[in-house]
Order: structure tokens, then C-alpha cells, then sequence
């Protein structure tokens, strides 16, 4: 990872160690929340968010850390809950035994309910930013995170298994499951940096090609991944019966796929370069489709 990257993930995971205040309830809660937090991950969301804001207001960036926390926390919920015996009942996450293992079901289940709430705090008591800029940016995680975007990605998701999906509702699946964040984050820079609509609408669309690319990676990894790399189980999507691009489409195919959104991302990057520096985002997008976990 480059210096300046590396500099925006030092801050947040500074910041993000003290996110989690401890209570007078005497409590595992916290303890649960902040394993699953700090279980590690390569930070893309949060990274993307803060990444496009020092793009967009160069070392202003700090304005964005209280929402990438808000994000991150949103996104370690879903992990928890979709790592549930009831969902996806995996045993690892990030190559430590998923909450529900260490904790159990029950809080597990309250720890993703108390992070998808600690989000809207973070983001309400930000007074760096002005009560419309914070408003903005909570109607824009509600929607993200409901049933217009990840959980219902989510829920069509679930009802899919078992079934023979057609590629417009897998491409639906993934475009809220996964891509509903991811578009989030940068949505969010947008509104915290107020940049014009033209150039918020070609940040927009390269968010869309990156869940794409995002899911496609991932559908591969489970397949032709392994579980040391990944830091969980491969060939879940397969024990669970869910169509992916790579069932659906065959490897070559998927590949043609990933390849065509990747060019597409680095064409609006391309466009975006003659106004911003891009740097930080040219290296995300190589992040995004040269993983391997």
C-alpha cells in the first residue's frame, strides 16, 4: 500500500480502537463489538471513503473519519449476521472463529444490532460537520444499509438459494448486497467534500463497476481460492447452493466480465485525472480485482 494510503488507515484504525465506549453494564457486549471490529480486513470501505475525500479536499480528510467509522461498523454487522448459523453458518472470518463461535448466537446477533446503531451515533455527534451535511449523510447509510440496499440485497440473496438464478437478478443481488456500501463510501466523500453534480455522478458509477468487480473477485476466490488466503472457508457459496457469476457464467466468462468493468473504472479514472489526483484510487480499483483474499 502506498504512504498516503497507509497514512488514511493508520488514522482510522486509531480512531476506531476508541469507538466502542465500555458501559456501567457490566456486559460482554462491547468485548463481542470490538472483536469482530478489530478482527482485521483490509479496510477497502472506509479506505475508499477517506481515500476519495483527500481526492476531492486534499488533506481534509479527517472530516470523513466518524462516517468511515459509521461504515465500517454497518459492514462488521452484516458480517456477524451473515456468518450465523440461520445464513451462511461459517466457522471463520478474516482466519478467526467467526463472534457467534467465540460469544454464541445470541450476542452475536445483539453485537451487529448494537454496531448498526452505533453508526447513526457516529455519525450525528460529528459537529465537524454542519447538521445538513450530517443529515445528508444518514438518510444516505439508511438507505444503503436497508432494505433498498444491503439487506435487501441480502433477503433476495437468501430466497435465491437452491433456485436457477437468471444473470439480471444475480447482477441485482450484488449491485445491493454488496455494492450498496462500497457505493456508500463514496457517495458519502461526495457529500462531506459538496463537489458538483457531474463529477458526483462519475464518482457514482465507478463505485457500481467497483461492487462488480468486488463480488466477481469474490466469486472466484470461493472457488479457486483456499482457506489460508482467505482467512475463511472456500466453497461456501457452493454448500449453500447460490448462484454466482462464476456457476452461472463459467470462470472464463466471469473473467471477461471483471476484465470489462475494470476497464470501464479505469476510464472514469481517466476522466476524473485531468481535474483530480487519482493516485489513491487507482491503486484501491488494483486492490479490488488483484486479491487474493
Amino acid at each position: 500500500m502506498n504512504q498516503s494510503l497507509n497514512k488514511l488507515l493508520a488514522t482510522f484504525n486509531d480512531v476506531l480502537s476508541d469507538s466502542v465506549e465500555t458501559t456501567q453494564l457490566h456486559t460482554q457486549l462491547e468485548e463481542s463489538m470490538m472483536y469482530s471490529l478489530q478482527a482485521g480486513g483490509k479496510r477497502v470501505r472506509p479506505l475508499l471513503l477517506l481515500a476519495t475525500l483527500n481526492m476531492l479536499r486534499p488533506n481534509d480528510y479527517q472530516k470523513g473519519l466518524e462516517t468511515a467509522i459509521a461504515l465500517e461498523m454497518v459492514h462488521t454487522y452484516s458480517l456477524i449476521h451473515d456468518d450465523l448459523p440461520a445464513m451462511d453458518n461459517d466457522d471463520l472470518r478474516r482466519g478467526k472463529p467467526t463472534n457467534h463461535k467465540v460469544y454464541g448466537e445470541w450476542l452475536a446477533i445483539l453485537a451487529g444490532d448494537a454496531l448498526l446503531t452505533k453508526a447513526f451515533e457516529c455519525i450525528s455527534n460529528d459537529t465537524s460537520l454542519s447538521a445538513e451535511t450530517r443529515v445528508k449523510l444518514i438518510s444516505a447509510l439508511s438507505i444503503a444499509s436497508g432494505h433498498k440496499g444491503m439487506v435487501g440485497g441480502q433477503t433476495l440473496d437468501m430466497q435465491s438459494e437452491s433456485k436457477a438464478v437468471a444473470l439480471p437478478v444475480l447482477e441485482q443481488i450484488h449491485l445491493h448486497k454488496t455494492g450498496a456500501l462500497i457505493r456508500f463510501a463514496i457517495e458519502a466523500a461526495t457529500i462531506i467534500a459538496e463537489i458538483e453534480k457531474n463529477d458526483q455522478q462519475q464518482l457514482v458509477e465507478f463505485a457500481n463497476h467497483l461492487g462488480i468487480i468486488f463480488q466477481i473477485k469474490d466469486d472466484l476466490l470461493d472457488l479457486f481460492g483456499t482457506t489460508e488466503a482467505l482467512g475463511k472457508q472456500t466453497g461456501s457459496d457452493d454448500v449453500n447452493d447460490k448462484s454466482t457469476y462464476v456457476t452461472l457464467l463459467g470462470r472464463e466468462q466471469a473473467e471477461a466480465i471483471l476484465a470489462r468493468h475494470v476497464e470501464e473504472a479505469e476510464h472514469i479514472l481517466s476522466t476524473l485525472a485531468e481535474t483530480y489526483d487519482t493516485e489513491d484510487l487507482d491503486y484501491l480499483l488494483k486492490l479490488f480485482y488483484q486479491r487474493q483474499n
